[in-house]
């Protein structure tokens, strides 16, 4: 009866389009008051589930983020994105998804990349000739891209959720963003010989290296990121820091596109992204507390492995469930309510907790994407000024490739572990 409760609460503030974090507060709290627990349980559990030192580095990494958006950085970005793949057919949708992959690594969260790159690119692709459906389709997809290459909010959940380094779990997202950026761009290429998208001419390599010159010092933040982390000098807190002071430093004082007047703004309105991600971890902590006290977890993990506990059968079982939660619900609340208890299930059938912890996040990245709450469909929807559904149908074929992406990294473990297996002791 309590647990019926906790869910009717839930997925009926789902349903009426409450937002995740205040339908998880309040269904929890609903079960608290209706199982007679002491009220002040809830934010006790509240504090312990945002009482983690790494989660600290969130809004460092938010700030670095705006402060280089602010900076001049995206224009900067787009450009070299376009002197390198502009000159190919469908030019400006490969250069939408280029310039996702680099911009991906400086600020770490799908709807910031889809709103900065959106900005700029769909009203430039419409003006270009390009279907307005598809510009803000292609922006959506490859936005996806932003919490896989490192740095990435999601990944630093998963590291205080699991005790993975943080370090490894940027190193692991590396290889599978790049193949989604590329398999991407392959869709975004046949769609554009499909309907014969326009093409611009070759800008030449000097276009190229000057571009590259204007967006060093963006791109060389990702690796001032990933250093610090590898190297033992910097814990993942310290190096967002050092990364907001950077950004700060660039933006003010080398592209000079950062007035001083703004930082105020800017630092506020990263505050407030972070205290809501902090809030929703919170809330989310006192769900997935309530969940594993009436071993909900261990039940559906039971179930599974009553019915298989075949690898390549729970992989697809839990692939089928995170694609489908994450179509509903926000990524880092499905993250902190289930990595854990699947996380066991994995573990039960061989899965490496780093090889899990990838492909469980890429599925709930791809959630951002996939109706009824995909967060990145809305966001370019509306700078499209388009209904949501001529989006829909033209963000399919990306959906279908990343899904293929999926696959691979499910299948293929390498391509989560090589890289930190080879880059770290």
């Amino acid at each position: 009866m309590d647990v019926a409760i906790l869910l009717s609460v839930f997925i009926g503030g789902l349903v009426l389009g409450i937002p995740v974090a205040i339908t998880l507060g309040l269904s929890s709290l609903a079960y608290i008051l209706v199982a007679g627990i002491p009220p002040v349980v809830m934010p006790q559990k509240m504090y312990a589930g945002m009482d983690v030192f790494v989660l600290l580095s969130i809004p460092g990494f938010i700030l670095a983020g705006n402060l280089m958006n602010q900076g001049g950085i995206t224009g900067r970005i787009i450009r070299f994105a376009n002197a390198l793949v502009g000159w190919i057919r469908g030019g400006l949708g490969l250069t939408n998804i280029a310039a996702s992959m680099l911009f991906g690594g400086i600020t770490g969260t799908a709807v910031a990349d889809a709103a900065s790159i959106g900005g700029v690119m769909i009203p430039g692709m419409k003006k270009a000739g390009y279907p307005g459906d598809f510009s803000a389709a292609v922006t959506a997809a490859s936005s996806t891209v932003g919490p896989i290459i490192p740095p990435s909010v999601p990944m630093i959940i998963v590291g205080a959720l699991s005790g993975i380094s943080v370090g490894q779990m940027f190193l692991a997202g590396a290889v599978p963003g790049i193949l989604m950026g590329v398999a991407m761009m392959v869709t975004a290429y046949v769609i554009a010989r499909k309907r014969n998208f326009p093409r611009q001419d070759w800008l030449g390599a000097r276009e190229v290296g000057r571009s590259f010159a204007g967006a060093f010092w963006a791109l060389a933040m990702t690796f001032l990121i990933i250093y610090g982390l590898l190297s033992g000098l910097a814990t993942p807190t310290e190096t967002a820091v050092v990364a907001s002071v950077y950004a700060f430093f660039v933006g003010a004082f080398i592209y000079r596109e950062l007035p001083l007047r703004k930082v105020p703004g800017i630092i506020i309105d990263s505050a407030i992204s972070a205290a809501g991600i902090l809030a929703l971890v919170g809330f989310a902590n006192v769900f997935g507390w309530i969940l594993v006290s009436e071993r909900i977890p261990q039940a559906i993990a039971d179930g599974v492995l009553a019915v298989t506990d075949n690898r390549i059968l729970v992989i697809l079982l839990i692939n089928l469930l995170l694609l489908f939660v994450g179509m509903f619900m926000e990524t880092i609340a499905a993250l902190i309510i289930l990595f854990v208890p699947l996380l066991s299930l994995a573990e039960a059938v061989g899965i490496e907790p780093l090889h899990f912890a990838t492909f469980a996040v890429l599925n709930l990245i791809i959630g951002l994407t996939t109706p009824p709450v995909g967060v990145c469909l809305f966001v370019c929807a509306g700078i499209a000024r388009l209904p949501l559904m001529p989006v829909i149908v033209a963000i399919m074929p990306f959906l279908l490739s990343n899904l293929l992406v999926l696959l691979m990294v499910s299948y293929i473990p390498a391509l989560a572990t090589w890289l930190p297996s080879l880059l770290t002791p």
